[in-house]
């Protein structure tokens, strides 16, 4: 079946070897493949160009297999843009035919497909996730622009599974507002954690 998945291809805005900045797999080597194509419309979104599919060149599953087996990675992670707009199945079991962790981030607002090694779910006020997305999410990210955010994504805490891990996450432009806010959060809330854009500060992809 693998063999039939090679043709298959997606819009791809960019794609890179870099070290992972957010959540629960920071500092973790990883390929990044980021894929055109969403309708969640985050207003703050720091990639709204791969919002139009359309824009970006089509790539084979079989040349990103190629790109990431040549980078010595271990986890490759299917972002966005919304990446679960696509039928995901052929890069997924390709990637991991090569015997690589296969990770995706979404918004959670269609449903989530392929055998993943890890779903990164991160809510978004502009399309509500799935109900099933929810149900399958090992990470909970919410990124925090209005202080009202983090009370708006404690409504969906009762869909996610026992062991999924919560992070709250500050958008980076209202960073020096809403992290005083999310410290004391966290602070009474211990289940919950902070990510932060690492990335941004080492200056990386």
């Amino acid at each position: 079946m693998v063999s039939n998945y090679l043709e298959y291809s997606y819009p791809v805005m960019e794609h890179f070897y870099t070290i992972q900045g957010e959540g629960k797999y920071t500092g973790h080597a990883a390929y990044f493949i980021r894929l055109g194509g969403c309708d969640v419309g985050c207003v703050w979104c720091d990639v709204k160009d791969s919002w139009d599919a359309e824009k970006h060149p089509k790539m084979s599953v079989a040349e990103l297999a190629d790109y990431v087996k040549k980078s010595g990675t271990q986890i490759v992670v299917i972002t966005g843009g919304e990446p679960a707009i696509h039928n995901l199945n052929p890069l997924v079991e390709t990637l991991k035919s090569q015997g690589v962790r296969v990770h995706i981030e979404t918004s959670g607002a269609h449903p989530i497909n392929g055998h993943l090694d890890w779903v990164c779910l991160s809510p978004k006020k502009f399309k509500f996730p799935l109900k099933e997305s929810l149900q399958k999410a090992d990470e909970y990210k919410v990124v925090v622009f209005h202080p009202s955010d983090i009370e708006w994504a404690a409504q969906f805490l009762n869909e996610l599974p026992q062991n999924c891990e919560l992070y709250l996450q500050p958008e980076w432009s209202k960073s020096e507002i809403v992290m005083p806010l999310i410290i004391d959060f966290v602070k009474l809330n211990p289940n919950w954690k902070i990510s932060l854009q690492t990335h941004k500060f080492l200056n990386i992809p």
